[in-house]
């Protein structure tokens, strides 16, 4: 049933009001000011409609309307009709870019108010719905995406034996470095997507490269280092999500500038790219290679402090060596075969 509040001086007004839409099959709460009105949404849930009078002792329905966008979301968006004998054009001009959606004049014909008010009921209630459908919509998008992107990350981790999940972790450390900082969870799930891809330029690379056990040869170490200007290049053609290249481009950059592939430095280097180069490095030494297996704990948590203002920004060192310490099992690592 839909709920409507009617707030207005005139008791006759609130009155008739209420036993009009209460006939009509509506649940009507009345209210005689609006500062009754917002002591009631203080510990209520919010109507499908409010029907608010403008010229009322104390406080006028525009201040009314005032106050409740300070109030939480649902009583911040709920429509409102004014009722009004006023017929003055700067009247109606401030109600509509109060965001009233109507006004219905006083003295009002039963009939029409109850017609006005379902058709304001029932455009509300599409809109939600649709509003609903797209969130649905969009969230079924958002998920495929990150489908695909897994597959691709775990297609890339393929390439070389020795990293099987390392994007997944690198995203995991990233993300959670990110929360740590500060970060809401819309830009938090927006870094675990660039950690999912920041290697994705290693597809430009020749396996026998990636996958050499024994030290590199200068020229392979220049093939090596080729791979974030790639990924950089690949995913700079996903227009939709533009940082997704920044990570992959310029996450082995230094915080002295003697990164690549363009020596960057400092604030110069994306945010997410300094958050993502700590957690890509964090689990180079926590990962098994073909020559070891994960480096302990300790000696990971000494790397991380000595790279801290140069290799690392070091307000995200400083967040990785406390998720250091707070792996007290040191669970926080790729586990061998026979974990």
């Amino acid at each position: 049933m839909p709920q409507i509040i009617v707030v207005d001086d005139d008791p006759i007004i609130l009155k008739k009001t209420w036993n009009t839409l209460a006939d009509a099959g509506f649940k009507v709460d009345v209210f005689k000011s609006g500062s009754a009105l917002l002591e009631h949404s203080k510990d209520n849930p919010a109507p499908d409609l409010i029907l608010m009078d403008i010229n009322m002792p104390e406080m006028d329905g525009f201040e009314v309307i005032n106050e409740l966008k300070k109030s939480d979301a649902k009583w911040r968006d709920t429509p409102v009709i004014f009722l009004t004998a006023d017929e003055d054009e700067d009247t109606e001009t401030k109600g509509l870019s109060l965001g009233a959606m109507d006004f219905i004049r006083k003295p009002f014909v039963a009939s029409v108010l109850v017609l006005r008010v379902k058709h304001a009921v029932d455009l509300i209630r599409l809109q939600r719905d649709l509003e609903s459908m797209v969130d649905e919509k969009t969230k079924e998008n958002e998920n495929l995406f990150l489908h695909v992107v897994e597959s691709l990350a775990d297609a890339i981790d393929a390439k070389d034996k020795y990293t099987n999940g390392h994007s997944g972790r690198v995203a995991v450390y990233s993300k959670e470095i990110a929360g740590r900082y500060g970060y809401d969870e819309k830009k938090q799930e927006k870094i675990f997507m660039m950690g999912l891809l920041h290697d994705v330029g290693k597809i430009g690379v020749p396996d026998e490269v990636i996958n050499k056990p024994g030290r590199l040869t200068d020229e392979e170490f220049a093939c090596i280092k080729k791979h974030p200007a790639i990924g950089g290049k690949i995913l700079s053609n996903i227009k939709e999500m533009p940082e997704l290249a920044a990570g992959a481009k310029w996450h082995h950059e230094r915080f002295d500038g003697r990164g690549y592939p363009e020596g960057l430095a400092g604030e110069n280097i994306p945010e997410e790219a300094r958050i993502i180069a700590v957690a890509d490095a964090y689990d180079a030494m926590t990962s098994n290679r073909s020559y070891r297996g994960a480096l302990p704990q300790e000696t990971v948590r000494g790397e991380i402090e000595k790279g801290k203002g140069s290799q690392f920004d070091p307000k995200f060192a400083d967040i990785m060596l406390e998720m250091i310490d707070a792996d007290k099992d040191y669970l926080m690592r790729d586990k061998p075969n026979n974990e």
